[in-house]
C-alpha cells in the first residue's frame, strides 16, 4: 500500500503519481484538509481512500478506481464519472455526481442542492436527504434517496428514474409519480444493496420519473419551458 501525506507532498504531484500508466495496488491519501480536486481523472482499477474531508470536484472525472472519501466532499464529488465507485462516508456538498455517464456514486450522508443534476447514466445512492433541484435535467441513471428530497425533485427530468423512501417537498416540471412494478423493486434491491443498504424494504419507497409531456415542444406547454 502507498501512502501520500498532503501535508509533506503537493496535491499536484500526488494527483500525477495517480495518472501513472502502471498504477497499481491499494493508495491512502492522508491530511487532505479540505483540498480541492483531490483524485482527480483515475484512470486504473485501484483503491484510494482519503482519510479526512475534501473540497470541490474530489474523484471528478473517475474511470475503474474505487475512491472512498473518510469525511465529508465539497461541491461536484464525483462530477463527470464514467465508471468505477466513489463512496463519501460523510456529507456531500451540491452538485454531487453532476453530469456523470456511469459507475456508482453512494453518499451515506446527506446530499445538497443539485444532486445528479443532469447525470447521464451514472447510479447515485444518496443515505440520507437531498437539497432542492436534485436530479434536474437527468438524462439517464438511477437516484436513490433513503430520506427525504427538497423541493423541484427531476426537474425537466429526461429517462432518469428516481426512488425516495421519505417525502418530496415539490415535484419539478415534468417528473411525476409512477407505479412500483416487479422490475423496478428488483432493480432498486440490487442498487440498494451495491450500496451497502440491506435493510432497507424497497417497497418503501416511490419511483418518480418524466411524464414526457414536455419531449416535444407544445404551445400549451409554454409556461413549463
Amino acid at each position: 500500500m502507498t501512502t501520500y501525506d498532503l501535508t509533506a507532498t503537493p496535491l499536484r504531484e500526488v494527483n500525477t503519481a495517480l495518472h501513472a500508466p502502471e498504477l497499481e495496488g491499494d493508495i491512502t491519501i492522508v491530511n487532505p484538509f479540505g483540498a480541492h480536486n483531490v483524485a482527480v481523472g483515475l484512470n486504473a482499477p485501484v483503491k484510494v481512500t482519503v482519510e479526512g474531508h475534501v473540497g470541490y470536484y474530489a474523484a471528478g472525472m473517475n474511470q475503474q478506481a474505487e475512491i472512498v472519501i473518510d469525511g465529508n466532499a465539497g461541491t461536484g464529488v464525483a462530477e463527470n464519472m464514467m465508471s468505477g465507485t466513489v463512496v463519501v462516508k460523510g456529507n456531500a456538498s451540491q452538485s454531487a455526481g453532476a453530469t456523470a455517464h456511469g459507475g456508482l456514486l453512494v453518499v451515506e450522508g446527506d446530499a445538497a442542492a443539485r444532486c445528479g443534476i443532469s447525470m447521464k447514466g451514472v447510479d447515485i445512492v444518496v443515505g440520507g436527504n437531498v437539497g432542492h433541484s436534485s436530479a434536474f435535467m437527468a438524462q439517464a441513471g438511477r437516484l436513490v434517496v433513503r430520506g427525504d428530497a427538497g423541493d423541484g425533485l427531476g426537474d425537466s427530468i429526461y429517462e432518469t428514474r428516481i426512488y425516495v423512501r421519505g417525502t418530496v417537498a415539490s415535484l419539478g416540471a415534468d417528473c411525476v409519480a409512477k407505479e412500483m412494478g416487479p422490475e423496478h423493486l428488483e432493480e432498486l434491491t440490487g442498487l440498494l444493496k451495491a450500496a451497502g443498504f440491506t435493510e432497507d424494504d424497497p417497497a418503501s419507497y416511490t419511483r418518480y420519473g418524466s411524464a414526457r409531456s414536455l419531449y416535444h415542444f407544445h404551445v400549451d406547454n409554454t409556461g413549463a419551458y
